[in-house]
């Protein structure tokens, strides 16, 4: 819910910062950025003043190793409490012009006004009170020498990159001939693109719908467009009347590889939001289930199973452990969507770089293999296990299919695209995910 603001205005940027403060540093303690919007933005927050909140967060994540840096070489002391550093930390993003900020268009203001109204943020907060003039001294010596804050964030290569150092050296050591890319790209604003249901459109045909309602875009897959300038999803055309969902390039390209035949059995595992579990039923008349851990998650699934006028059964359940769910008929075939540290999604989630540890791959990576071998089971003989990743560190993919087919002597690995990494540019434009496909011997 939102938060108090004495004396600023609804509209007033010292109102952005101070929410966008509150918001990161609920991401500083852990909790991911959308649902960190979710809890400090109000339904009756002005939608301009949202869209600026939430613009000036993911900016600051994307900047967040230069904003940290630049923070640590101006101020003479550690900011106390933790929403002061915040409150810094969002307003050098603004301020660093030379920094890829990727705030957008909506944030866009002389440096003085940025000061001023940091400032005034500290003011109306009761925490922050006895800190407007370290916000102003802090904030005026890095706008009077330009010199010293160029050269203050690029000490290390993961500051200037803008990601922990144990990512950058990861991704590296796996990629030595592209690693600097694979970031790179990783900084970029992501496209919109749009997955056209086949049940009730052509994609030339939705290209024309986007040219009659004045908008630009491209196919770049089978059923993918991509559009020229992303828009706010109540503005994309045929949305709501289920004509259109919203997905990524690469993720679309799961329900091809399974190659679902109507009338088979399918199990979509982990399937919340439900993407790839509509996109499969688009294209196939097929008894689907989907299968999820989480009861509250499912309903994003029937939400948009309902949207686009599809049916599954929905089940709440482990896919490790079948025997709390499984009604022992075996699936033609299985999508395994696993649980993963989303590396290859941090275009899309900036903040999931700075929320991860090392530490976490290999409790991902056995939670992953667990999973695989509990859906082994319920796969009939004969049938297709699609391994599916949006990560792109090994152990995740490429280690995590070789390991499963070193338990599994009846997996026969079969062709799939392996390892996509992250992508942009005129004709492809997808994020970063693993593909590995297994047929089960009968």
């Amino acid at each position: 819910m939102s938060e108090p603001h004495a004396g600023l205005a609804p509209d007033s940027l010292g109102r952005v910062l101070l929410d966008a403060a509150r918001v990161c540093r609920a991401v500083r303690r852990g909790q991911a950025l959308p649902e960190a919007l979710k809890a400090h933005l109000g339904p009756g927050d002005e939608p301009s003043m949202r869209a600026a909140v939430q613009d000036l967060c993911y900016g600051t994540m994307r900047n967040r190793g230069r904003a940290d840096a630049l923070l640590g070489a101006f101020a003479r002391r550690a900011p106390s409490p933790p929403l002061l550093g915040e409150l810094l930390v969002v307003a050098l993003t603004l301020l660093d012009e030379p920094g890829p900020s990727g705030c957008g268009a909506r944030l866009r203001y002389a440096p003085f006004t940025v000061v001023d109204q940091a400032v005034a943020a500290a003011k109306a907060c009761t925490e922050l009170q006895r800190a407007p003039s370290f916000v102003n001294a802090v904030l005026r010596a890095f706008l009077r020498d330009p010199e010293r804050a160029r050269a203050a964030a690029p000490a290390a290569r993961a500051v200037e990159m803008n990601y922990p150092s144990w990512w950058v050296a990861r991704v590296r050591a796996a990629y030595p001939e592209n690693w600097s890319a694979i970031l790179a790209t990783g900084q970029e604003a992501p496209p919109l693109t749009l997955r056209v249901n086949c049940r009730r459109s052509t994609v030339a045909a939705y290209l024309d719908r986007l040219v009659a309602a004045g908008l630009g875009g491209g196919q770049i897959g089978p059923d993918a467009v991509r559009l020229d300038h992303p828009v706010p999803v109540a503005a994309i055309p045929g949305f709501h009347e289920g004509i259109v969902s919203v997905q990524d390039e690469a993720a679309q390209r799961a329900a091809g590889l399974l190659g679902a035949r109507a009338g088979e059995r399918i199990l979509d595992a982990c399937a919340a939001p439900g993407g790839k579990t509509c996109h499969i039923l688009e294209r196939a008349d097929v008894q689907m289930t989907a299968l999820d851990v989480d009861a509250l998650r499912l309903r994003r699934v029937a939400e948009n199973l309902g949207r686009l006028g599809l049916r599954s059964t929905l089940v709440t359940g482990h896919a490790a452990r079948p025997e709390t769910w499984w009604d022992g008929v075996p699936f033609d075939r299985i999508l395994a969507d696993l649980p993963c540290t989303a590396s290859g999604i941090v275009r899309r989630h900036p903040d999931i770089r700075w929320l991860r540890r090392a530490t976490d791959i290999a409790g991902l990576s056995r939670q992953q293999q667990h999973i695989l071998d509990g859906l082994w089971r319920v796969l009939a003989p004969g049938g297709k296990l699609l391994i599916v990743t949006c990560s792109i560190f090994p152990e995740e993919g490429h280690i995590l299919a070789r390991d499963f087919a070193g338990r599994h002597p009846d997996a026969a690995p079969q062709p799939s695209p392996g390892q996509l990494l992250p992508s942009s540019g005129p004709a492809t434009d997808h994020d970063g995910l693993f593909f590995g496909s297994f047929d089960k011997i009968a």
